[in-house]
């Protein structure tokens, strides 16, 4: 019962595994599929969230709790994007997955998406590469902090797809996609926030990620931001307070300069794609979106990774996601 109540409000032990549900308000799910051969990108969306306020109520129980959720397609090119607030939604208590009312089923094999028959999605995911079992999860030390205005984890770092998309009712062919998938969580969604994904650099094993927003820390605000970066077979998992990342990100652009232990630079150089996808967010408590998350689905972004003064990796991605929340 102590453990139940220290992970209802966010945190999680070491050795913990953060991407299983938490019973916070609000449980969100992230799917982004990314086809570098056809410039074609198709994102999805699912939220579990109750009926306690977002002031912080620990979520009743499973047996009286009334969930509600949220279910989202985007796509591009062609600006595609449908939301679904569904009067029901289970989060998995014992891995990464959720069902939406009848809209969405997810976890870390594939995703199902059924919104009308010109906005479905049908994707299972091979080869499936998963975060790694560590003691701390990509936010570091953070993780067992309780009660963070957000918390954040990649799930799936990489897997091969097999599948179909209908948007806008064109049929299209995901076979030979990348996938990746994410989990954030909290009593709601913060005032302001950034974030960043690409794997389509070119090159297998290669992908980078980051979250964070602003954070007030003894009357400072600080950008308190995670940076993960996967080169092959190495992970870099970058977090405060073993690394400090300075950012500026906004509708121009993403800036990121990361320096962590052992002599680790990272330098992340996003520039936005056009006209943003502007999508909704969850309101827990209130059964209600709002349009809050302005994500360019095919940004365009520069890693640079270097160990002291050696350079370790340097590449562009052309389908980069990027977001800005307000």
């Amino acid at each position: 019962m102590l453990l139940r109540a220290y992970r209802a409000t966010g945190a999680d032990l070491p050795f913990g595994r953060p991407e299983r549900a938490h019973g916070v308000p609000f449980e969100g799910y992230y799917w982004r599929i990314v086809h570098p051969e056809r410039g074609l990108v198709v994102v999805a969306i699912g939220a579990d969230c109750d009926g306690a306020t977002a002031s912080g109520h620990v979520r009743p129980a499973a047996s009286t709790r009334k969930s509600w959720g949220m279910a989202t397609l985007a796509a591009h090119p062609g600006g595609f994007v449908r939301t679904s607030v569904e009067p029901s939604a289970v989060a998995d208590p014992y891995a990464y997955g959720v069902t939406v009312g009848r809209a969405l089923r997810g976890d870390a094999l594939g995703i199902h998406v059924d919104l009308g028959p010109d906005a479905r999605l049908d994707a299972a995911f091979d080869d499936v590469v998963r975060w790694p079992r560590r003691s701390l999860g990509a936010l570091g030390a953070a993780h067992a902090v309780p009660g963070l205005a957000q918390y954040w984890q990649p799930v799936v770092l990489g897997a091969r797809v097999r599948g179909r998309a209908t948007l806008g009712g064109e049929e299209l062919a995901l076979d030979g996609a990348v996938a990746y998938a994410e989990k954030n969580w909290a009593r709601a969604f913060p005032d302001h926030w950034w974030w960043g994904h690409a794997a389509a650099f070119g090159e297998p094993g290669v992908m980078t990620a980051f979250a964070g927003g602003p954070l007030r820390l003894a009357g400072t605000t600080v950008a308190a931001t995670a940076v993960v970066v996967r080169l092959g077979d190495e992970l870099l998992a970058l977090a405060p307070p073993l690394a400090r990342t300075r950012v500026a990100a906004g509708a121009a652009g993403w800036r990121l300069r990361t320096r962590g232990a052992r002599g680790v630079r990272v330098e992340l150089e996003g520039e936005p794609g056009g006209a943003p996808h502007v999508l909704d967010v969850p309101v827990p408590g209130e059964r209600r979106t709002l349009p809050r998350s302005h994500q360019h689905l095919a940004g365009r972004l520069t890693l640079t990774v270097r160990r002291g003064t050696r350079l370790i990796y340097s590449g562009e991605s052309a389908l980069a996601g990027l977001e800005h929340g307000v």
